[in-house]
């Protein structure tokens, strides 16, 4: 099995959705709604909104409370590539790049920069409801 899908269902990362949104009909309220409900620990980045969904989003991924163990693209590519290089900065270098957030020039950013990545997979599919405790 991919290292990134064993990483999101068994080591309980926590998940900064780029591109998380109140609007319904958009796959980051979507995929933000299907990891909250299955109990990923999760923070919104959209510099846009204050909140998405109740939870306090923040506008860029430096602005974070803790280091995400895996960043979710849910944005055009154009943005997917201009923040893939704020991660790196920050040494945030397991990325999921959903159907749609990725084009060639990401996929050679991804490659040339030692990124641990899933892309054109989508994390709804892939991720399991934790269990309670």
């Amino acid at each position: 099995m991919d290292p990134m899908i064993l990483k999101l269902n068994n080591d309980d990362p926590t998940v900064a959705v780029i591109g998380a949104t109140d609007s319904e009909r958009k796959f980051g309220s979507k995929i933000y709604r299907d990891l909250k409900r299955k109990g990923v620990r999760l923070f919104p980045v959209n510099p846009t909104r204050e909140t998405v969904h109740g939870d306090r989003s923040y506008p860029d991924l430096a602005s974070l409370p803790e280091p995400p163990g895996i960043v979710n693209f849910v944005v055009p590519p154009r943005r997917t590539l201009r923040i893939l290089e704020e991660a790196q900065r920050l040494g945030y270098t397991s990325v999921w790049i959903q159907p749609g957030a990725a084009d060639e020039a990401v996929v050679r950013y991804l490659d040339r920069h030692d990124f641990d990545y899933v892309v054109d997979d989508c994390i709804m599919v892939r991720s399991i409801p934790r269990r309670s405790q």
